[in-house]
């Protein structure tokens, strides 16, 4: 049966297995298992309300970030609930769908648990997808291109609705998962590994590990639709992805610029933007498109966020080896 418009799907049965990949998707992500209240933010608290522990840049750094990805994670969960688990006629893909939108649901309580825990006005950080013009930006691409797949008589059926659904898959998992989380990612990371805001810190580490994990399933996902469905595959298709990507990375430039216009010690926005290109390439070539960047990756140590096998010992609180394995093995 194929991933998309089988009429025979039974959802009661999982078994056998047609597609390996999801499964283990699934797996892993129940192997990642984690909460933002395990995490503490004791220290986070004490820099925020330092008046010196902090500079401007910094603290508009972590606002930005925190004003994206507030929202970000709540418009992912709505297209995997609303419009792409409706489209997948394959049990076990839905069983991870279910899986990520609980990971969502993670994601946007840890925004919750930091702007409770210091104390920030969550009408400011709710409200910046409206207020900060590249956030909006970013944000409005996405839900322009997966419009269509939300009208409750839209069928993925025929070549130019099964394209319409792809593009879909491409505007969540490879540009907003895939590209518009990885600056934020990086500048996040950058803080911590300056032994600031350490709490949010960590869980942007877990939320990072999650987010490659959807970011693999996903490009299986396009990959699988698009093996049993070659026609969908013309070289006018391809080039609208590609520039769509494109345009994608000039957005999230933009807003790399604009939540870290001063840089940070040891690293600037250039730098962030460099990275975006780096991911860029590797995300078109998972999914069977021409690199477009060439771009040497400039933060390196931001490949051992994700490829290191690590969970938080929140008894012990150091970092120790996790479970999870191999299984986070990109960025």
């Amino acid at each position: 049966m194929p991933i998309i418009n089988s009429s025979k799907t039974d959802p009661n049965k999982i078994l056998p297995i047609q597609y390996p990949w999801a499964r283990e998707h699934y797996k892993a992500g129940v192997a990642n298992n984690w909460v933002p209240e395990e995490i503490s933010m004791q220290r986070d608290v004490e820099q925020w309300k330092s008046p010196t522990a902090l500079s401007e840049t910094e603290r508009r750094l972590i606002l930005w970030n925190l004003g994206f990805f507030s929202t970000a994670e709540s418009l992912t969960a709505n297209n995997i609930v609303l419009a792409v688990y409706h489209h997948i006629t394959n049990p076990e893909a839905r069983q991870y769908l279910l899986r990520q939108a609980f990971e969502e649901a993670i994601h946007t309580d840890t925004f919750i648990y930091c702007c409770d825990t210091l104390g920030l006005d969550p009408d400011e950080i709710y409200n910046m997808y409206n207020t900060i013009p590249s956030i909006h930006a970013k944000d409005s691409f996405v839900v322009d291109l997966t419009r269509v797949v939300f009208d409750p008589h839209f069928s993925t059926e025929g070549t130019a609705n099964a394209q319409k659904f792809v593009r879909d898959l491409v505007g969540f998992y490879v540009i907003m998962e895939g590209i518009f989380f990885y600056a934020g990612f990086a500048m996040m990371l950058a803080l911590k590994r300056q032994n600031k805001m350490v709490g949010i810190g960590e869980q942007f580490e877990f939320i990072m590990r999650d987010e490659s994990l959807h970011l693999a399933f996903g490009c299986d996902l396009i990959n699988t639709i698009r093996a049993e469905d070659p026609g969908i595959w013309t070289a006018d298709f391809q080039a609208e992805l590609v520039a769509l990507i494109r345009r994608a990375v000039e957005l999230e430039k933009a807003y790399a610029y604009d939540a870290c216009p001063q840089g940070l010690l040891g690293i600037n926005a250039d730098q962030f933007s460099q990275y975006v290109e780096y991911i860029a390439d590797r995300r078109l070539d998972r999914i069977g498109l021409p690199k477009q960047y060439g771009t040497r990756n400039p933060l390196p140590w931001m490949s051992q966020a994700t490829d290191l096998a690590k969970e938080k010992n929140f008894f012990e609180t150091r970092v120790t080896e996790y479970q999870v394995g191999a299984a986070l093995s990109w960025d």
